[in-house]
């Protein structure tokens, strides 16, 4: 089996496992359809992006034991919706409206960095300096953090941001970092990278590095 087939199962699960808790404790109040609709949509969105622009990386052949672990795994982000909907627990409004801008920013980010990245790839080689990865090298991770972020603000309990804190240090940040170790064979990368944050946007350059962007984008391009 390959990585994706653990994950795109999780992802595609999330919806009927949502809304099957919300009819086992009977909980249909706003914070449990607001959540069904946020978590379910971005599992859509998800296997709608692994047909149209799919990453590689999730191609990477697995056993049947690391997929089964994978997918425990990655179930744990399961534990914010039984929390929210078992405990019955209603958000105050401006925290919905909050959670919801939230994640409407995380998922712009998250599949519009991830389609500008694949279809730049598909034509050529190279670091991409520009558009999304401008100002930030992992923009998709940073998109995927405010995502899961916005899940847990609608839980209100400290353990859904635990689990996003362990997967961000136990997964996202070893990624970016491999990410840059195996980008540092382009020797434009060392100017990219001092003009550019390794998750948070680098908002802020000098007019030297503005004008380095420029003829790096020149050159990359």
């Amino acid at each position: 089996m390959k990585l994706k087939h653990f994950i795109n199962l999780h992802k595609g699960l999330s919806f009927p496992f949502i809304l099957t808790l919300m009819f086992i404790y009977q909980n249909f109040n706003l914070g449990a359809w607001v959540y069904l609709a946020l978590h379910g949509t971005y599992g859509l969105l998800w296997l709608l992006k692994g047909q149209i622009y799919p990453d590689k990386q999730w191609e990477q052949e697995i056993s049947v034991g690391t997929g089964i672990f994978g997918f425990m795994l990655v179930s744990l982000y399961w534990v914010a919706p039984f929390i929210l909907i078992s405990s019955g627990s209603q958000p105050p409004l401006p925290l919905v409206a909050a959670a919801i801008s939230l994640n409407i920013i995380g998922v712009f980010l998250h599949y519009s960095s991830d389609a500008q990245k694949y279809y730049t790839l598909k034509y050529r080689s190279g670091l991409i300096t520009e558009g999304f990865f401008a100002r930030a090298r992992n923009t998709n991770y940073l998109g995927e953090i405010l995502i899961y972020g916005s899940f847990a603000m609608l839980v209100q309990h400290w353990l859904p941001f635990l689990i996003l804190a362990a997967f961000i240090a136990g997964m996202f940040i070893p990624n970016m970092i491999k990410k840059d170790r195996s980008l540092e064979r382009y020797p434009e990368f060392a100017d990219y990278k001092t003009m550019s944050g390794l998750l948070l946007p680098r908002l802020f350059v000098s007019t030297a590095l503005e004008q380095k962007k420029d003829s790096l984008e020149e050159k990359v391009g």
